[in-house]
């Protein structure tokens, strides 16, 4: 079963829901954004790079002093699923990974302390060289796409989303090539219950909060001005998004 809700009704029926805090006003100067207002002409202009990770080739796209995957992770491993187990939504959006299968660490480690375990740049699931993003290498992110500093009102989102596929007409301006998508999240058990799909993306850290939760970054479709992005602690054994940045 497969469903889009907003993430105000997510957060009411499910356990792993996000509740972000946001802002629909212009972003500061500053930082990487093009504009101070409108968000610039709609679409990136530069170069991107490759990597060819398990026989499939990922662009890389350089933001700021960050070296990212310009697309989600679409390695297969144990327990990675499908949105809505349709094999077209990992050749769209990428697999979706349980916390400690993104990190690479024993399955316990989605229902205790693994702090220790944790290493700096984790490479988890990555290539070689690549690891998963701490939440400080979100906000670096966040920072850059829209020159502020308040990473939880952040207007981020509508420059670092794809200029399509998201639904209800929330496509982003992609200034800098992250080309975000609304891979959508689900659980990692049988149910076949997936939720938010075209309308979300979530992104797991590397960075753990308490026993069963780690950081985790959404981008929505289209709350108040479509520029919504934030960050939340949610539960590791729920299933999100990957995105590898260089080391």
């Amino acid at each position: 079963m497969s469903k889009t809700v907003s993430k105000f009704a997510l957060a009411a029926s499910v356990s792993f829901a996000m509740a972000f805090t946001f802002s629909c006003s212009p972003p500061d100067d500053g930082g990487g954004n093009p504009s101070s207002s409108s968000g610039g002409g709609g679409g990136y202009t530069g170069s991107y790079g490759s990597i060819t990770y398990e026989g499939q080739t990922y662009k890389t796209v350089k933001i700021g002093e960050q070296t990212w995957l310009a697309e989600n992770l679409n390695y297969v491993a144990k327990g990675s699923k499908c949105y809505g187990e349709v094999q077209a939504n990992c050749n769209k959006y990428g697999r979706l990974y349980d916390w400690s299968t993104a990190m690479d660490l024993p399955s316990n480690c989605n229902k205790s302390e693994c702090s220790d375990q944790i290493q700096s740049n984790h490479q988890g699931i990555c290539l070689s060289g690549w690891h998963i993003p701490s939440n400080e290498d979100w906000d670096k992110l966040y920072r850059y796409a829209d020159g502020t500093s308040d990473t939880r009102r952040s207007t981020a989102g509508r420059y670092l989303k794809a200029t399509s596929g998201w639904d209800y007409n929330g496509n982003g301006t992609d200034e800098f090539g992250f080309s975000a998508l609304p891979g959508g999240s689900g659980y990692a058990d049988d149910s076949g219950t997936f939720y938010d799909g075209g309308y979300a993306g979530y992104w797991w850290s590397a960075s753990e909060t308490t026993d069963e939760t780690a950081y985790l970054r959404g981008i929505f479709c289209c709350e108040d001005d479509g520029s919504d992005a934030g960050w939340k602690p949610n539960r590791k054994s729920a299933l999100y998004s990957v995105r590898c940045l260089q080391d």
